[in-house]
C-alpha cells in the first residue's frame, strides 16, 4: 500500500519541488534588483493565489468525478467529464482573463502598496495574468490527468514550464553583461527589463505549459475528449458543481483572507512586505510532501469510493496519516534549521533576513499539524465531501487569522511576528477540526451507506 501511495505521489512532489525551485530562483533574481523590486512582485501575489485557487476549485469537481469513474472502470463517463472540463476551461479561463486584466491597474492600491511601488506592481500583474486561459487549461487538465492516475505527464510538463521560465528570466530580467565561466569571460545577452521581464518570462512559460497539457489530454487513451460533445451536460456538470462550488467558496474565501492578511502586512512597510514575501516563498517548498500526498489521497480514495471498496478505503486512510506526519516532521525540522540560510539567499538586508527567519521558525513547529489537515482534506475531496472543509477553513481564516491580525496590527501596534502568530493559530484550529472529523468517521460516505463506523 505504501508503494502504491508513493508511486502516485512522487511525480506530484517532484513537480511541486521544481515549481518551488523556480519560485526560489525568481525571488532571488528579482531580489538582486533591490527590496523595492521584491516588494513590487510580492505585493500582488496573494491576489494571484485568489485567482489560481478559484480556478483550482473547479478542477476538484472533475477530480472527484473522473477518479470515481476510473475506479468503477467507467471509461465513457471519464471521457464525458474530460470533455466538460474543456468547456469549463474555455468559459472560466476567458472570463477570468477579462476580469483580472481589467482590474490590474487598481489592485496595488487595493493592496495598500506604497505609492512609488504601485506602477511596477501593476505592470507585473497585468503581464503575468494575460495568458490566464492557458494557465486555466494547465490547472484543470492537469488535475483531470492526475485523477486518472497519470501524475507523470503533468510533472513532465511542469518541469519544462519551469525550465523555460528560468532561461527567459536570465535573458529578460538583466541587461547584457559579461560573466566568467570556467575562467573565460562570456557575454550573456539580456533585455534589462527588470520586474517586467520576470513577468514576461512566466507568461511565456505558462502559455507553453497550457498548450502542451491540452495536447496530452487530447491524446490520452482513457480521457481524450475527441468525439465528445462540448455542449453542457447536466449529468456531469451537476455533480461536478455540487463538489466544486463549496471548494470554490472555500478557496475564494480563504484566498480573499490571504489578500486581506497581505494588505495589513503591506501597511507595515517595505521591510515587512519583503520579509513576508520571501518567507512565504521559502515556506512553500516545505509543504511539498503534504500536497503531493494530498493528490494521492484524493485520487486513491476516489478510486476506492467509485469501486465501492470499503476495505481498501479504510486501509488507505490508515496508511496516509502516519506517512504524512513523518514527512512533515522532517520538513518542519529542516525549515527550522535552514531558515537563516534560506532567507540570506533572497535578500541582502539584515532587517529582512532577521524578521523572515523569526517567522519561518515559528511556522516550522506547526508543519506536522498542517500536514494532517492537508491529508484529511484530500480524502474528503476524493469522496466529494467539500462542504465540511469549506466551513472549517472559513472559520479559521476569518475568525482567527484576519480578526486576530487586525487586532494585533491596527489596535495593539504589533508587527509581522504577531501576524504570523495569528496564522499559526488558524492552522492549529483547522487541525483540530479535521482530526475530530477524521476520528468520528464523518468523512466516509461508504460507512454512512452501510451503517458502520469507518474506523
Amino acid at each position: 500500500m505504501v508503494r502504491v501511495i508513493l508511486t502516485l505521489a512522487w511525480p506530484t512532489m517532484l513537480e511541486q519541488m521544481s515549481q518551488s525551485a523556480v519560485q526560489y530562483i525568481d525571488t532571488a533574481m528579482v531580489g538582486a534588483l533591490g527590496t523595492q523590486a521584491t516588494a513590487a512582485v510580492g505585493a500582488t501575489s496573494t491576489v494571484g493565489w485568489l485567482v489560481s485557487s478559484t480556478l483550482t476549485a473547479f478542477s476538484v469537481g472533475f477530480l472527484a468525478i473522473i477518479s470515481r469513474a476510473c475506479g468503477a472502470q467507467d471509461t465513457r463517463t471519464a471521457r464525458k467529464a474530460a470533455a466538460q472540463s474543456v468547456l469549463a476551461v474555455l468559459v472560466i479561463g476567458t472570463a477570468a482573463t477579462i476580469l483580472t486584466t481589467a482590474v490590474s491597474g487598481v489592485i496595488p492600491a487595493w493592496m495598500q502598496v506604497e505609492p512609488h511601488i504601485r506602477p511596477t506592481a501593476s505592470r507585473y500583474f497585468l503581464i503575468l495574468y494575460l495568458p490566464l486561459l492557458p494557465r486555466t487549461a494547465g490547472i484543470i487538465f492537469g488535475t483531470a490527468l492526475r485523477a486518472a492516475g497519470d501524475t507523470r505527464t503533468p510533472m513532465k510538463v511542469g518541469l519544462w514550464v519551469n525550465c523555460i521560465n528560468v532561461v527567459l528570466n536570465f535573458l529578460l530580467i538583466y541587461p547584457t553583461r559579461t560573466v566568467v565561466l570556467f575562467g573565460r569571460a562570456v557575454t550573456v545577452p539580456g533585455a534589462g527589463m527588470g520586474v517586467v521581464g520576470a513577468a514576461a518570462a512566466s507568461a511565456v512559460a505558462f502559455t507553453w505549459g497550457g498548450v502542451r497539457i491540452t495536447w496530452s489530454l487530447w491524446r490520452h487513451p482513457e480521457l481524450s475528449p475527441r468525439g465528445e460533445s462540448l455542449r453542457p451536460d447536466p449529468a456531469i456538470l451537476r455533480p461536478c458543481l455540487r463538489i466544486a462550488l463549496p471548494n470554490m467558496f472555500q478557496r475564494f474565501g480563504t484566498s480573499l483572507g490571504y489578500v486581506a492578511f497581505a494588505a495589513m502586512i503591506n501597511s507595515l512597510g517595505e521591510v515587512a512586505t519583503a520579509a513576508h514575501t520571501i518567507a512565504n516563498t521559502v515556506e512553500s517548498a516545505f509543504y511539498i510532501p503534504g500536497y503531493g500526498m494530498q493528490t494521492a489521497a484524493a485520487t486513491l480514495t476516489g478510486n476506492a469510493y467509485g469501486a465501492g471498496d470499503q476495505k481498501r478505503m479504510k486501509a488507505l486512510t490508515a496508511m496516509f496519516l502516519p506517512v504524512e506526519i513523518c514527512l512533515m516532521c522532517v520538513t518542519g525540522g529542516a525549515l527550522f534549521v535552514s531558515a537563516p540560510s534560506l532567507m540570506g539567499l533572497f535578500s541582502n538586508s539584515e532587517a529582512v533576513k532577521s524578521l523572515g527567519t523569526t517567522v519561518l521558525r515559528m511556522v516550522a513547529v506547526s508543519e506536522p499539524l498542517y500536514g494532517v489537515s492537508i491529508i484529511v482534506e484530500g480524502i474528503m475531496m476524493g469522496v466529494g465531501k467539500t462542504k465540511t472543509p469549506f466551513v472549517y477553513n472559513i472559520i479559521g481564516m476569518w475568525c482567527v487569522r484576519i480578526v486576530g491580525t487586525f487586532i494585533c496590527i491596527h489596535l495593539l501596534g504589533l508587527g509581522l511576528v504577531a501576524a504570523w502568530g495569528c496564522m499559526i493559530a488558524h492552522n492549529v484550529l483547522v487541525f483540530v477540526f479535521y482530526l475530530v472529523s477524521f476520528i468520528s468517521g464523518r468523512w466516509n460516505p461508504l460507512a454512512e451507506r452501510i451503517g458502520e463506523p469507518s474506523r
